[in-house]
């Protein structure tokens, strides 16, 4: 059996970009492998500084991607946009629609 070393995780399988909405009602973007026990992590207090403060948060958009890289790249594009760009995801538009619509080409 192979030991992981610290800091090595899969980098296939699946992923998820993913925003929440905070309790103020602003957004927060991240990624992971595992949405569930993210969004848990989030209400316990322990997934990041920003949403400690802002409990509780509930997932209003995600998306699915099977390799960590897409999926990373997809969360600092996202992170990028305006809050009404962030909006028009979570209101069922399609990620690039948004993105074509501000100006962003994908690579």
């Amino acid at each position: 059996m192979k030991s992981r070393k610290s800091g090595d995780f899969k980098r296939e399988g699946r992923f998820y970009v993913y925003i929440v909405e905070c309790c103020d009602k602003t957004f927060y973007t991240g990624y992971t492998n595992n949405l569930e026990q993210r969004l848990k992590r989030h209400n316990d207090g322990w997934a990041s500084k920003y949403t400690r403060v802002r409990r509780p948060v509930r997932v209003v958009w995600s998306k699915e991607y099977k390799q960590f890289q897409s999926a990373f790249k997809a969360e600092m594009v996202i992170k990028q946009l305006t809050r009404l760009q962030k909006g028009a995801l979570v209101k069922g538009r399609r990620l690039d629609k948004v993105l074509a619509d501000a100006g962003i080409k994908r690579r």
